[in-house]
């Protein structure tokens, strides 16, 4: 199932319900979830599609471990990626990947929160970061692990093999078990 949900979300993880825009309420996997976050956007021509991939990649190398775990897309660039669109967009990664949207607001305080960084490219070299339609964004292209009370964990290096990102978030949950 594929859902749009308000980014306001990511932040209330630990805290009080938030709802999505359909005013469905947004608990990962009754918050117990290991959260894979991916700031990006839609129009990316490169890392973000790659980057989901491999994300979708590691949801399956963790098998059964992947139940403990919700793959979330946070689009850093919300004026384009509409819920539609988002909505379209993250069906072609995994069928567990939550997009969340939200007002630029929101997004900037959850990347924020995640040390998350991105600004709108300057390609044309005028200092406005306006370049049309087309525009491109510079952002952080790692993903960030944040455990089942939200906080960020560890960044997940970009280009890592799944194998190697399924470990890491395989790491932290035997932590919580007791084991590791």
């Amino acid at each position: 199932m594929i859902r749009v949900l308000c980014v306001a979300a990511l932040l209330a993880v630990a805290a009080a319900e938030a709802d999505d825009a359909g005013g469905a309420a947004f608990a990962p996997v009754d918050r117990g979830s290991y959260l894979p976050v991916f700031f990006g956007y839609s129009h990316c021509p490169d890392v973000c599609p790659t980057s989901l991939a491999a994300l979708g990649l590691a949801m399956d190398a963790l098998g059964a471990d992947g139940a403990r775990a919700q793959p979330l897309f946070v689009p850093v660039d919300p004026a384009r990626d509409a819920p539609e669109r988002l909505a379209a967009f993250v069906g072609y990664f995994h069928p567990r990947l939550v997009g969340l949207t939200g007002t630029p607001e929101q997004v900037a305080r959850a990347a924020a929160a995640y040390r998350a960084r991105y600004r709108r490219a300057d390609s044309n070299g005028d200092g406005q970061g306006d370049d049309g339609p087309d525009y491109l964004i510079d952002r952080t292209a790692a993903p960030v692990l944040a455990g089942p009370d939200g906080r960020g964990l560890a960044a997940i290096p970009h280009g890592a093999p799944a194998a190697d990102a399924a470990a890491a978030v395989r790491h932290f949950m035997a932590l919580e078990d007791g084991g590791g």
